[in-house]
């Protein structure tokens, strides 16, 4: 696709990318468990929890990038790539490409120990998308979780 601009998330974006984020959660068969809104993903956003990349043709929105900060006791600063999403229609264009090149310039840039991410194992497309970048699949570790409601009853 021509004309496709990669640009930084500003807070005016956070409500779109709060679309493509319910987008990404009824793709990976779990809507129920978007408990974020619009407005927290904004406050979020304005206190530094998360940078993002955005994808725009003209004025839509094609996808984004969603990572933030870890640190890695082997490592030191880190980058956690959340979310790649791209809106359905626009698959297989290269703009994932596009966003995931800007969030490894700007690990590079970060100076980051190590850039980490999960994907689902039965997400094919995705994990050969991942390959051609020679990227390591890690099947020894297990992720772990404690939803909000466990954390309150702990």
């Amino acid at each position: 696709m021509e004309d496709i601009i990669i640009r930084p998330a500003t807070v005016a974006d956070t409500p779109e990318m709060w679309h493509l984020i319910h987008e990404l959660a009824v793709y990976e068969r779990a809507p129920e468990e978007l408990v974020l809104t619009p407005p927290q993903l904004a406050e979020d956003f304005e206190n530094n929890h998360f940078f993002a990349f955005l994808a725009f043709k003209d004025e839509d929105l094609l996808g984004m990038a969603l990572g933030y900060y870890m640190y890695s006791t082997w490592k030191g600063l880190s980058v956690y790539l959340e979310d790649l999403v791209v809106k359905e229609k626009f698959r297989r264009f290269g703009i994932g490409k596009m966003l995931f090149d800007a969030v490894l310039k700007y690990a590079k840039e970060k100076n980051a120990g190590k850039l980490v991410w999960q994907v689902l194992d039965w997400n094919t497309p995705a994990i050969e998308f991942y390959k051609k970048y020679n990227a390591e699949f890690a099947e020894e570790w297990i992720t772990c979780k404690l939803t909000s409601e466990q954390i309150q009853k702990s």
